[in-house]
């Protein structure tokens, strides 16, 4: 199972951590594995590639936590909505295989 954790401080996207391999399919025919890889990657090539802003990568197999040190930014939060919202539909479309949470911190 694929565990998401996205983490908000006053409502904003401060990170977010991906745990697990959601065991859907085989390695390599996991479409549910390919579209939170996709989603979370795509988010963290838009903030550091496109925006140039400074995040905090700890990236694994089958592990990713990405903590975002300018989540202020408008377009950063415009990205990391767009991450949740696909996200969330995929958890809800596979709950079998992915359990996401919401966390407010201070």
């Amino acid at each position: 199972m694929t565990k998401i954790v996205i983490f908000k401080k006053n409502g904003m996207i401060s990170e977010y951590q991906i745990k697990g391999h959601s065991g859907y399919a085989e390695e390599g025919s996991d479409i549910v594995c390919s579209g939170i890889s996709v989603a979370s990657q795509m988010a963290l090539v838009g903030l550091v590639e496109v925006l140039k802003l400074n995040v905090q990568q700890d990236i694994k197999d089958g592990y990713m936590h990405i903590t975002i040190n300018d989540f202020q930014n408008d377009k950063a939060q415009a990205i990391l909505s767009a991450m949740e919202l696909t996200l969330q539909d995929i958890a809800k479309n596979y709950a079998r295989y992915v359990k996401m949470e919401v966390k407010n911190v201070c």
